[in-house]
């Protein structure tokens, strides 16, 4: 076929010409997609609209998307190809292509759906930790005399957050403590436990 592409090009006809088209160009996307979502740099953090887009959990499942339309594509030309190569006519083709595109479509919709639902956003809400058992990190002074700090688990991971009390005794160093509230969203109001 690349010995003599002029000639090869030449003996094919205008559907397998635009197949062919297809072809070739969306599957070095469609592998440098793939790649790139292997290694992680399918989404950019930078700020930009896609990002914002991409990382916006507001729309679940999307299915016309950059990515599925690469896809689409890439199938629908495949298939062609390979049905006008084993001999049936142009219209089955067309037809039995795009059923292909469409049925792949969908299946990297549903993936990309499942795989944003399995992630975690890991951005921690302090509002988990009321009710928590810490330990006192730095002193906490009695009734709101400074902020301290407590290290507590908070969504599986050890945390050093600020925290103040309403005991009417210091909390020192290695206290016990209990979470009895979140205060303006940063602020554990702790008691002894």
């Amino acid at each position: 076929m690349f010995e003599n592409f002029p000639a090869w090009w030449d003996t094919l006809a205008l559907l397998e010409k635009i197949y062919w088209g297809l072809a070739i160009p969306f599957t070095l996307f469609f592998i440098f997609q793939l790649i790139a979502t292997f290694l992680g740099g399918d989404v950019s953090d930078d700020g930009s609209a896609d990002s914002d887009i991409e990382g916006d959990d507001g729309i679940g499942f999307q299915f016309l998307t950059l990515k599925n339309l690469i896809a689409f594509f890439t199938i629908f030309a495949w298939t062609g190809i390979a049905c006008l190569d084993s001999g049936m006519s142009s219209g089955l083709s067309i037809l039995l292509s795009l059923i292909a595109g469409l049925i792949m479509m969908s299946i990297m919709a549903g993936l990309f759906y499942l795989i944003s639902k399995a992630t975690e956003s890991g951005t921690m809400d302090i509002n988990r930790a009321k009710g928590g058992i810490g330990e006192v990190y730095l002193t906490v002074k009695a009734q709101r005399g400074n902020i301290g700090q407590v290290q507590i688990k908070v969504q599986g991971a050890l945390r050093t957050l600020e925290a103040i009390t309403d005991d009417k005794s210091d909390l020192p160093t290695g206290s016990v403590i209990s979470v009895q509230d979140v205060i303006n969203d940063n602020l554990l109001l702790i008691s002894k436990n």
